[in-house]
């Protein structure tokens, strides 16, 4: 969900038994954050400052073990409530599902006299209560070098990842990290550091580890790599390729419905395998072992958008969870979007969402036009100073121009790109397509922190107040403000909050998606084209029509059948649609 908008989010709702994640990268927001609920829960505040050694991993453990002890005191206070209306303890089991059983049982204690069994009633709910995990994320590729104030290269384990993963480790919480796109080597070594994320001697691990993957082969690659550790994953996050918030990774034209058909028909045996790989890993370094193999779960994110595809997707596919993460940006109570930013999302169209060429990591990323940061990034183009000014500098990487790495959205980066590209021997026309390219970046560093800077009147670091915002295109499909219990009963399928807009089933909005991304690399090899890269396309476009023939046959499988014949037809248009494309890429 970015930087800020989940910055908090446990403060929020971890105490309604509600798990989310906290991006913990971005150490500065981290420790404004900790200023800001110190004073807002009236407890001493000693700054970190960054001439302290390992400030990084200091402020984030300081920060977690915060929001740790708030939350702790928060379920004290809960648990101790009367049973009335309006109060936590009420809310706690009303936001639950209408299938759960500690919901039924909190109904029936409200329909009793008050005495004796009331009173055990009441205390068995309370002892029932728990708190929702507050994990964490660590985006593995954000990993910069640091230096010292003298310019030397600091250690690996001050860069950001390890720094992060180092300031987790050493915090209260007993939870996940959630490790994000993509392999980093050192990193996923350096948890071998960490006691707490090995079994103890009754196989209780208290600080797990989630692997996001989009496919499954990705998860068994690192999953393994993991076990051979002694490291074990407790659960697989599966997302969708295209239909996600945030930074996007195209799975070779993999669709998500393939995906977890494939997950689901080797669920048992990659459990055992990496069951067997951990256990005599642990044997080897003479820790303790598991006495037989812990659980993994398997979750999905990415599009969902009714309580019928979340129920499809735990009962057909045996997912344990599903993640909704982009509609809770309209849900004040759970995330932060300032008003400005709020007001733009509770009334955004389709065309508001487009996936674009924004993160300096070079990776597709989904945004939002009416952004300010994208209006900002416009204005100064126009002014002929593209690029922003970088104080943070978390995602520098590139040397082409300097010894140590900048960003290539900074402002330094594109003067310089956009004076090599107007020396080039390019047609006009390529010029401008190249140009295009390089002023297309923008700071995501300043951007996606500072909403929560302006939703709490907090001070914002140079004067940059333009946010940036990275829902997921299912967005466009919610229209409005929504409370916490609203947004659940969406979940749950107690109401319905999707807008009056056409929504075709998330995995036809999935595939859709996809060939829209086909069709722009298509558009692409035209201009310059590589044999390898036609290549990748038909493998690319070859998958989707496997995938739409993969539909077909689940549609029989579909829990609501009024659904089945407009899937059916769309199917269909789909293929015919990737049939003319692959014709017209043709050299």
């Amino acid at each position: 969900m970015g930087l800020a908008f989940t910055i908090d989010t446990p403060v929020k709702v971890a105490r309604f038994g509600i798990s989310s994640v906290i991006s913990i990268i971005e150490d500065e927001l981290v420790e404004e954050m900790r200023e800001f609920y110190s004073k807002d829960q009236n407890l001493p505040f000693t700054p970190i400052s960054v001439k302290e050694e390992d400030y990084r991993a200091r402020r984030i453990t300081a920060y977690l073990d915060l929001v740790h002890d708030i939350v702790a005191r928060q379920m004290t206070v809960m648990k101790q409530e009367p049973f009335e209306a309006g109060k936590d303890i009420t809310r706690y089991f009303e936001l639950l599902p209408d299938n759960s059983s500690l919901r039924r049982k909190y109904l029936k204690a409200m329909t009793m006299e008050p005495g004796a069994e009331r009173t055990l009633f009441e205390h068995e709910l309370r002892d029932s209560i728990v708190a929702g995990s507050i994990d964490v994320n660590i985006m593995a590729k954000v990993d910069r070098t640091n230096y010292a104030p003298n310019g030397e290269a600091l250690p690996a384990i001050y860069c950001d990842a390890m720094s992060a993963l180092r300031g987790f480790a050493n915090s209260k919480l007993e939870s996940a990290v959630v490790f994000s796109a993509g392999y980093n080597p050192r990193l996923y070594s350096y948890v071998e550091q960490f006691p707490d994320f090995y079994p103890d001697e009754n196989g209780r691990v208290k600080k797990n580890i989630i692997l996001k993957v989009s496919d499954y082969r990705s998860a068994l690659i690192q999953g393994k790599i993991l076990a051979k550790k002694g490291i074990w994953i407790s659960e697989f996050r599966i997302e969708s390729g295209l239909n996600c918030g945030g930074h996007a990774f195209a799975t070779d034209g993999m669709l998500l419905g393939v995906i977890l058909e494939e997950f689901k028909h080797h669920r048992a045996g990659l459990r055992k395998e990496l069951y067997e790989l951990c256990n005599a890993s642990l044997a080897a370094a003479n820790k303790h072992k598991f006495n037989h193999p812990p659980p993994v779960r398997l979750t999905v994110q990415g599009g969902i958008g009714t309580a019928e595809e979340q129920n499809f997707l735990l009962n057909h596919f045996g997912v344990d969870g599903t993640g909704w993460g982009s509609p809770f940006l309209l849900v004040p109570e759970a995330t932060n979007v300032d008003e400005v930013t709020l007001d733009q999302l509770a009334t955004a169209s389709k065309e508001d969402y487009f996936l674009s060429e924004a993160s300096p990591l070079g990776v597709p990323f989904n945004n939002f036009r009416k952004s300010s940061s994208e209006q900002q990034r416009k204005e100064r183009i126009a002014k002929g100073r593209p690029g922003s000014p970088c104080y943070k500098k978390f995602l520098s990487s590139d040397t082409e121009f300097t010894d140590q790495p900048i960003c290539t959205a900074s402002r330094q980066y594109q003067n310089l790109k956009l004076k090599q590209l107007e020396a080039s021997d390019l047609s006009p026309e390529l010029r401008e397509v190249e140009a295009e390219k390089i002023t297309s970046k923008d700071c995501l560093c300043e951007g996606l922190g500072v909403t929560v800077k302006l939703t709490n009147e907090m001070k914002i670091s140079h004067k940059l107040s333009a946010v940036t915002i990275c829902p997921g295109p299912n967005l466009a499909y919610f229209s409005g403000k929504f409370t916490l219990a609203q947004m659940t009963g969406h979940i749950y399928g107690r109401e319905q909050l999707t807008n009056l807009l056409k929504r075709d089933n998330m995995f036809v909005n999935e595939l859709v998606l996809y060939i829209d991304y086909l069709e722009k690399e298509m558009g692409k090899l035209r201009v310059s084209y590589t044999a390898k890269k036609q290549l990748y396309l038909e493998k690319f476009r070859n998958n989707l029509m496997e995938g739409i023939e993969y539909y077909k046959g689940l549609l029989p499988k579909l829990e609501t059948k009024k659904e089945e014949a407009t899937i059916w037809e769309g199917l269909e248009e789909h293929f015919t649609r990737l049939s003319n494309l692959f014709c017209a890429a043709a050299p």
